[in-house]
């Protein structure tokens, strides 16, 4: 049974409460305490595997799995942010990701950026695309070096990621990770695309509006 289905079930069984306000508060709070649980009973287990891991492309799947399971457990609370903070978090995240696997980072952001707020579904599609985007950077095209450009042009966010490993046109869009991806974009109200990069390997290119 899903997180979700189980959640909706225990609101059925549970006594009614006074009003809708107050049975839509208490089922987020309920999934904040799960949440919660799950973090802290598993997020134990994967920071384990980080420091255990025999080779530091181990270290970097059990650390990805740990950033995704916190993801979930903060989005349950996270308020809206706006655009330049939530790009701030990113950088800093990819830093340390690409730090410990000796990838040099090249961030180039336009300045200043619309302080948009972004909601909590947002900023995980938005977190989760960059993410997966050097994932298959770091584990297909086996690059080491990673160049991220963003910017605002016509009521749009461009984000670009670019590596400078092995660019293969077969491999995009089979797995699991590149269909998730577009979906996100979707959700996005937005499109993603590859392409070749000039230099080689492979460049990731997400627009979507920042308003909707």
């Amino acid at each position: 049974m899903s997180l979700s289905a189980w959640l909706r079930r225990r609101r059925r069984s549970a006594p009614a409460p006074a009003s809708a306000a107050g049975a839509d508060g208490e089922l987020l709070r309920e999934r904040q305490r799960i949440y919660q649980n799950l973090h802290d009973d598993l997020g134990a287990k994967l920071l384990d595997l980080v420091y255990g891991a025999e080779t530091p492309a181990q270290a970097d799947r059990a650390r990805e799995a740990l950033q995704i399971l916190r993801d979930v457990v903060s989005q349950s609370a996270r308020a809206a942010g706006p655009l330049p903070e939530l790009l701030d978090t990113i950088r800093a995240e990819l830093a340390q990701r690409l730090g410990a696997l000796d990838v040099a980072l090249d961030w180039q952001q336009q300045s200043p950026l619309p302080a948009v707020a972004l909601d909590q579904a947002r900023v995980l599609h938005l977190s989760r695309i960059v993410r997966e985007a050097v994932s298959n950077a770091l584990r297909h095209g086996r690059t080491r070096a990673l160049r991220v450009r963003v910017s605002e042009l016509a009521g749009e966010l461009v984000l670009e990621i670019t590596d400078y490993g092995v660019y293969d046109p077969q491999g995009i869009g089979a797995g699991q990770g590149t269909v998730g991806m577009r979906e996100r974009a979707a959700e996005l109200q937005g499109d993603i695309q590859w392409d070749e990069a000039t230099q080689g390997g492979t460049k990731v290119l997400l627009r979507f509006p920042l308003t909707t």
